[in-house]
């Protein structure tokens, strides 16, 4: 599995009007697609900004590509979710999972 990671900033409003897009408008589409596992939005707060970390999971690089196309290291975002941000990167970083444990519970 790979852990496709992306970071951007954003105000608390920011934020919170990203996270209820990730929610209802892109994991849905995510969900569409062949190789995708699921996804992490996390954050962090460091005022004035908050730092918003996405990290989505998939089969493989070749799964990757049917979302970002050719360029993987290249960010895919949509300006809708571009106009929530004060700033995001514009490049991703893929890690390979070595080992998952998300507890007895």
């Amino acid at each position: 599995m790979i852990v496709r990671t992306w970071s951007a900033r954003a105000t608390k409003a920011g934020a919170q009007s990203y996270h209820r897009y990730f929610e209802s408008i892109l994991l849905p589409q995510l969900h569409r697609l062949r190789g995708f596992e699921g996804a992490f939005l996390l954050g962090r707060e460091q005022e004035p900004l908050v730092e918003l970390t996405s990290h989505t999971l998939w089969t493989s690089l070749d799964a990757i590509r049917g979302f970002a196309g050719d360029d993987i290291d290249a960010a895919v975002v949509e300006p809708e979710a571009l106009a929530m941000l004060s700033d995001s990167d514009s490049t991703v970083v893929h890690r390979s999972v070595l080992l998952s444990d998300r507890g007895p519970g």
